[in-house]
């Protein structure tokens, strides 16, 4: 029998003993976290907001050239001259005549080589190129007609074909403006709407006109005759004119319409369609 002092600690221990917690082991698919699965509708306090509206795209905004360049420049310069040219002709000043005519050559080489060279070429550049040449053709052609230096139904082969080009590029540019069509927007070329490509014959009918033009005005101040190679010249440049014109308005590849959406610039993609509402 053991002492009434240990007897004494051992029911001291068993009471401070914690009591046993029996617990029941659940299996392991309910400890495993699984995503809740209800066809009851969540309701928030915060209202949800409403689906999108299905709207329009806006328009990309027109593509603007750099109209001014150093070739363009040279352009402009060269058609601020033809009104003094044909004062020179008008006036028997054919020194002055010949001058500012070799100037005028000069600068069309000039600005093309430099509109290729270094990458300044542009679609206002395209436009005012050629018309460059039409005031430069239409001032010596009228002018060298009234001084009977050339053949008055030649200037009017020259002159009605020219006439015909110009109402045909006035059609297509209005034809081809991006939207809105206003008259501020038609006159800015620095829009562009479509491109001038000249046709080879195009390009050889302008230059045996530019030959034949500066042969004319040279002729008064030469101590020769050339009145015979100077008649030949005439209806060759007469029937080159003709068929210029003629591929210009029936060939394909003469105008080109211009996008409205700049070079490198991916295509705006189309608006998905809304949701469908629950």
């Amino acid at each position: 029998m053991r002492p009434a002092s240990t007897r004494n600690v051992s029911l001291n221990l068993r009471e401070v003993r914690p009591p046993a917690v029996w617990t029941r082991r659940l299996p392991s698919s309910f400890r495993t976290p699984r995503p809740l699965h209800t066809t009851a509708l969540l309701r928030s306090s915060t209202p949800s907001p409403p689906p999108p509206k299905h709207e329009t795209p806006p328009q990309q905004p027109p593509v603007r050239d750099n109209i001014y360049t150093v070739p363009n420049l040279l352009t402009v310069s060269r058609i601020i001259a033809c009104p003094v040219l044909g004062l020179a002709i008008v006036n028997d000043n054919f020194y002055l005549a010949t001058g500012l005519l070799v100037y005028a050559g000069l600068t069309d080489l000039v600005d093309g080589y430099l509109a290729r060279r270094f990458n300044m070429q542009s679609v206002v550049g395209t436009i005012l190129d050629p018309a460059a040449d039409k005031i430069l053709m239409t001032t010596l052609t009228v002018t060298l007609a009234m001084k009977d230096l050339i053949p008055v139904p030649l200037a009017a082969i020259i002159l009605g074909r020219d006439v015909i080009l110009s109402l045909t590029a006035f059609y297509i540019r209005y034809t081809s403006l991006p939207p809105p069509k206003t008259f501020t927007r038609y006159w800015d070329f620095s829009i562009p709407s479509a491109e001038v490509r000249p046709t080879t014959i195009s390009k050889v009918n302008t230059a045996l006109q530019l030959l034949l033009m500066g042969t004319a005005t040279v002729s008064p101040i030469l101590p020769v005759d050339i009145g015979v190679p100077l008649q030949a010249l005439q209806w060759i440049v007469a029937g080159t004119t003709i068929w210029s014109g003629a591929s210009y308005l029936f060939a394909r590849d003469g105008f080109r319409i211009v996008s409205s959406v700049p070079k490198g610039r991916p295509p705006t993609p189309p608006t998905p369609p809304p949701p469908p509402s629950t």
